[in-house]
């Protein structure tokens, strides 16, 4: 996600906006990065409404013996309802809200396949090729002047020229695929094949291959106007997408080892209310970039006359994880050793049992590989692993094949995790993990020294710090006959910015989820545990993921639910709005 401008200098094409020097990653980062060292361009007002992201999630379902309270009641005062937009401005009244309905329609997306280069998802209006600001003839309404050209049209523009590679291989798959689901009938076929049907085959093959992927680039455009980014594919059926520029949370920018020697690069974008990540793919490297930066401005608010000259925003990078340091963590963690140890024991066992080497073979490769998969391949994923600061949030650049440019966007973190193998403590190393509403982003750090990784939770969560060991309690020692040894693994603490829960014993992970991000609490109590007087408690979360305090004295747990929901509602009416380019 991140653009250009951090990591290892500069990463590739970076801007020479940066406010410092790259931090060696042992050191301590440096103080917050301050607002844009630029003359930023006006601002306009109608694109600055607070972003519902962190706030739009299903708490979980009830089970019995579950006593739920609600903290997000729209009914309290000052609280921002995220669907209704009640902390926006007024709307302007403009020739968008006289244009023709249906392009405004977000509800129905289309599900028809279609042979596209862009696999965008998200707000469809149908299979015209005509948007918000569209008036009823079809042409551009006066305020996307941003988007037009000479006589007023639409800019569309194409994707990279070697997109058509992407889709070439589509009926080359087609082949494959039928010759794995019926293997047998696959060879008699082949072995009926003369030399010359062969040839015939392949000049007939390779010219339908190429000039599939060639109309598929060629019906694809994108467009970017005042309110919205407009995709527009299909080769047999038509389908136009519109994507807001307001409901875009984050965008990265993705580079596999193939396209980085073609020169290209892939925009992916986390949209609000979508399953996966739309994408153009593929743009050239620098143009990808100036779009990510524009749509970065524009969903910042920032005017469309203007948003193109905003550029990369500054960063300074806070840390890197050496090479080495991930290497060794990835040998300490307990995963590898386990797959390995299966891989050696089974294989053996197998041979004395059968004395059969095919079925060994069969067991042990697999094992072999998986071992060399949780290891190897993500030490290729998080090489080069960088962290830098800027106004889009934090960046994350990684990969040693496939290079990714992430950016973990401001206010969007719903939890963070600080995760504690066994083998690690020793080396005071953890790992830090995020649930962000939105987004599939996942890893923060992925192995740093406790103290860093805490200095680095501070930017993400501002006004939080991580609670120290002695500070989490542990449930009471009857709790033990429901979790014997494992419940000492358990803690809890509760501060004015956030609830803290811990859990494992050989791998240690600490949960944070501030009051502001909680949707609902839970307490749950089965019949043991009610013998026992023992309960648990859950707080739900807008990234649809739950964090558990369990074990907890149910006097104890009943008093946490109430002070929570409490908490919560506080903590939501004082939070600032979200926004980019704070």
């Amino acid at each position: 996600m991140t653009g250009p401008g951090t990591g290892r200098g500069a990463t590739e094409g970076g801007t020479a906006g940066r406010a410092d020097g790259p931090a060696e990653y042992m050191g301590e980062p440096g103080p917050a990065t301050p607002d844009r060292t630029r003359n930023d361009p006006p601002r306009n007002p109608e694109h600055d409404t607070a972003d519902p992201s962190a706030h739009t999630a299903a708490p979980a379902p009830e089970t019995p013996g579950t006593t739920r309270t609600p903290t997000n009641s729209a009914s309290e005062p000052g609280r921002t309802d995220p669907d209704r937009h009640e902390d926006s401005p007024p709307r302007k009244a403009s020739h968008d809200d006289t244009a023709d309905p249906s392009a405004h329609t977000e509800s129905s997306k289309h599900t028809e396949p279609s042979e596209h280069a862009a696999d965008a998802a998200s707000e469809a209006t149908g299979p015209d090729r005509d948007g918000p600001g569209a008036g009823a003839d079809g042409t551009p309404a006066k305020g996307d002047a941003a988007s037009r050209g000479r006589g007023g049209e639409v800019v569309e523009r194409r994707l990279h020229p070697v997109t058509p590679l992407r889709r070439a291989w589509a009926p080359v798959a087609v082949l494959v695929g039928w010759a794995v689901h019926d293997p047998d009938q696959a060879q008699r076929q082949l072995t009926r094949l003369t030399t010359t049907h062969l040839l015939i085959g392949l000049a007939v093959l390779i010219p339908a291959a190429a000039l599939y992927g060639f109309l598929t680039w060629w019906f694809t455009h994108y467009a970017v106007t005042d309110t919205e980014l407009r995709i527009r594919t299909g080769l047999l059926f038509r389908r136009t997408a519109h994507i807001r520029l307001e409901r875009i949370q984050a965008i990265d920018v993705t580079q596999p080892l193939l396209a980085r020697v073609a020169g290209v690069a892939k925009l992916k974008l986390d949209v609000i209310g979508t399953g996966k990540k739309d994408e153009l793919a593929f743009l050239g490297a620098d143009e990808a970039r100036a779009l990510r930066a524009e749509l970065l401005a524009r969903a910042a608010g920032f005017a469309p006359e203007t948003a193109h000259e905003v550029g990369e925003a500054p960063a300074r990078q806070l840390l890197r994880v050496p090479p080495g340091v991930l290497a060794v963590s990835l040998l300490l963690t307990g995963a590898t050793w386990g797959t390995l140890l299966a891989a050696a024991v089974v294989p053996t066992l197998l041979w004395l049992a059968t004395h059969n080497l095919w079925t060994v073979l069969a067991t042990a490769l697999p094992l072999v590989g998986a071992a060399g998969a949780s290891s190897a391949g993500r030490f290729v994923g998080e090489y080069d692993w960088t962290v830098a600061e800027s106004p889009d949030g934090l960046r994350i650049d990684h990969g040693l094949l496939d290079r990714a440019h992430e950016t973990v966007p401001p206010g969007r973190v719903q939890t963070v995790r600080l995760v504690e193998p066994l083998l690690w403590r020793r080396r005071r190393w953890v790992r830090v993990e995020l649930d962000v509403a939105g987004s599939s982003n996942s890893v923060l750090l992925p192995v740093a020294p406790r103290e860093i990784a805490e200095s680095v939770v501070a930017r993400v969560l501002p006004g939080v710090s991580v609670p120290p060991g002695p500070e989490l309690t542990r449930p009471p020692r009857r709790a033990a006959r429901c979790r014997p040894l494992w419940w000492r693994g358990h803690g809890l603490a509760v501060t004015d910015a956030v609830f803290a829960a811990r859990y494992g014993l050989l791998r240690r992970s600490l949960a944070l989820v501030p009051h502001a991000k909680v949707q609902s609490v839970r307490l749950t109590q089965g019949p043991w545990r009610r013998a026992l007087r023992l309960a648990d408690v859950h707080v739900d979360t807008g990234a649809n993921k739950t964090v558990t305090a369990r074990l907890r004295d149910a006097e104890e747990a009943a008093e946490l639910l109430r002070s929570q929901a409490e908490r919560s509602r506080t903590g939501r009416r004082d939070a600032p709005p979200d926004r980019w380019m704070a």
